[in-house]
């Protein structure tokens, strides 16, 4: 639903919620990746062309980076990526190895690689990072990968598979089965072995320490992400699917294994951190949601490039993913949010009861206005669900609200009242005081503390948490005037 502009395609084979597992999906969309590859990658002009492992590579690169949001598009953290990634080609295993780095539009915290040397970064990595030793330690591992072909062997055992999950089979159906849908947040590659992983460990600590790196940043790293999930894991629903240590596992031999390797180069505190140079580089880097998802402040959803918004009841939380908004709230009230294309402007009462909703009780449907649009609405019924579904008309597009409760539960009505009373156009004025959340590199000042400095922080309750965790500072750290550090804000 939240791709750029008005093209509004709904993937909608995909989860409601976890608590909704073992569904069908409303619709399903045609696989249409609106991204294709960098055609200015930041290594090399063009990967290997006769090279088959490249060919392979490339077979999955548009599906990859479609999965993640798109690229993201930056000059100067380009330039930052491409710098921390020549130093390691130079010492790699395999010198002549070129490689194509993608930084993905994404805010999960993952990297990897794919045979014939495409390499992948989030955006998502680069804001949980420190500095440059610590993307190199993960870009390095994964350089390993490469050059070690463990992706050739991977690729026999088991090929790369798309997940896409399913919305509550009792209530909806489609008559759309045999078209393959994309889930953004289920492409799940093929696990590398335990050997293989520990195997790419010793070569990119090895990487590190040659390129004059810190050997010491794959450790530290490995902790900082085992610190993020952590602080994710807090909420229940949130989903790590894309994350580096779903796909990663960190074990404390795994890190105890890179403090040995490191060891070789002498004691903590040897190479280059390139600290000033990151932080510089990441400065303005995007942070969390992007204008092309729209954006959760608090209890409120907004797009300012569809120019809509909508408030969820107190209590509830939103998870803003890239195929639906899907909120849950107390009792087990579930709320899913997307939207679909309609050329043919049919009556809503007539889309509502045109199939794709089962277990509809035809005799409630009924039209309606919402803050002044046409909208409709209805009920449905399943074994153990209870539904409230909304339909609204802007323009050439269709926007759905599915609202689910335990069957017989009395919070759906004030439920799905209060999600569409609360829907509305935004004003010029909102839209334009809309802005994205960024990376922004402050200088701690005489007098500053983990409290005035978190404070400045916006987009989470959590404040003080997560600029910790941003800045990777531990309980007895202290803040000195001159410390240069990460805050989030517009």
């Amino acid at each position: 639903m939240k791709r750029a502009g008005m093209s509004l395609r709904v993937c909608v084979a995909l989860l409601l919620l976890p608590l909704m597992a073992g569904c069908q999906s409303v619709i399903e969309q045609t696989y249409e990746p609106q991204v294709a590859p960098s055609s200015t990658p930041q290594i090399v002009d063009e990967v290997q062309k006769n090279d088959p492992r490249a060919q392979m590579g490339a077979r999955e690169h548009p599906r990859i980076v479609a999965s993640y949001g798109g690229e993201y598009k930056d000059a100067k953290t380009e330039r930052l990526v491409a710098r921390i990634a020549g130093a390691l080609t130079a010492v790699s295993e395999n010198p002549n190895q070129s490689y194509r780095i993608t930084i993905l539009n994404s805010p999960a915290i993952n990297a990897f690689a794919l045979p014939g040397g495409y390499l992948y970064v989030t955006r998502g990595l680069l804001a949980l990072a420190d500095d440059a030793s610590e993307v190199a330690a993960v870009l390095s591992h994964e350089m390993a990968h490469v050059t070690a072909n463990h992706g050739i062997e991977r690729q026999q055992r088991e090929e790369a598979e798309v997940i896409a999950s399913r919305v509550v089979s009792e209530v909806l159906s489609s008559d759309l089965a045999g078209k393959q849908a994309l889930a953004r947040g289920k492409l799940r590659l093929a696990a590398f072995s335990r050997n293989q992983e520990l195997q790419a460990d010793v070569i990119g600590v090895r990487m590190l320490g040659e390129a004059g790196y810190d050997p010491y940043a794959a450790a530290r790293f490995l902790d900082s992400m085992a610190a993020y999930a952590r602080f994710s894991s807090v909420d229940p629903d949130a989903d790590q699917s894309l994350d580096f240590l779903s796909s990663h596992p960190s074990a404390p031999q795994r890190v105890d294994l890179a403090r040995r390797h490191a060891r070789a180069f002498g004691p903590e505190g040897v190479g280059d951190r390139g600290r000033d140079y990151y932080l510089a580089g990441i400065d303005g880097l995007l942070y969390g949601d992007s204008p092309q998802e729209g954006y959760v402040r608090g209890q409120t959803f907004l797009h300012g490039k569809l120019g809509i918004r909508f408030d969820v009841p107190t209590g509830f939380q939103i998870d803003n993913k890239a195929e639906a908004v899907l909120a849950t709230g107390p009792g087990d009230v579930a709320i899913r949010f997307d939207g679909v294309a309609d050329a043919q402007h049919r009556s809503l009462t007539d889309y509502i009861a045109s199939g794709w909703v089962t277990g509809l009780q035809p005799d409630t449907i009924r039209a309606i206005d919402i803050n002044g649009l046409e909208a409709a609405t209805a009920r449905a019924s399943a074994e153990r669900w209870d539904f409230d579904v909304t339909v609204i008309r802007i323009d050439t597009q269709i926007y759905r609200f599915l609202t689910a409760v335990p069957k017989g539960a009395a919070s759906l009505e004030p439920t799905a009242d209060a999600l569409r009373a609360s829907f509305r156009r935004m004003t010029p004025q909102e839209i334009a005081a809309l802005k994205p959340l960024r990376i922004r590199i402050i200088t701690a000042k005489p007098g500053d503390t983990f409290a005035t400095l978190s404070a400045r922080m916006q987009g989470t309750d959590r404040k003080l948490d997560l600029f910790r965790m941003i800045n990777a500072l531990q309980m007895t750290s202290m803040i000195q005037p001159g410390d240069k550090l990460k805050i989030i804000s517009e």
